[in-house]
């Protein structure tokens, strides 16, 4: 018997037509469902992101000239999408590095 699909918790902003192309969130929507199926996600779609905690990461969508990365974790009982942004910049920044740990730290302290 298969494992039930994982929820999606979105803590923060969504993956709407626009600012996203309809490509680009059709994209998003089969890469989180493979998530939500238990499947492994690595390069080029998802890369860890160890700095914002243990099984967070990056999920990485090319929409013609944009990046866009959602930052999720990987729950025992669901993928938990901590943030939505626009790549601008070769490194993600602190802001958003910092903003991620609180919401993370947050969420935890609510689920009991």
């Amino acid at each position: 018997m298969l494992a039930p699909d994982k929820p999606l918790v979105w803590l923060e902003r969504e993956v709407k037509t626009p600012p996203f192309s309809r490509e680009a969130r059709i994209e998003a929507g089969v890469l989180l469902r493979q998530l939500q199926r238990g499947e492994a996600l690595g390069m080029p779609h998802s890369r860890p992101m160890p700095s914002i905690g243990s099984g967070c990461h990056e999920l990485r969508i090319r929409d013609g000239r944009k990046q866009w990365r959602l930052i999720y974790r990987v729950d025992p009982n669901a993928i938990v999408v901590v943030e939505v942004i626009a790549k601008k910049t070769r490194a993600t920044p602190e802001r958003v590095i910092g903003n991620c740990r609180s919401r993370l730290k947050h969420y935890d302290r609510t689920r009991g």
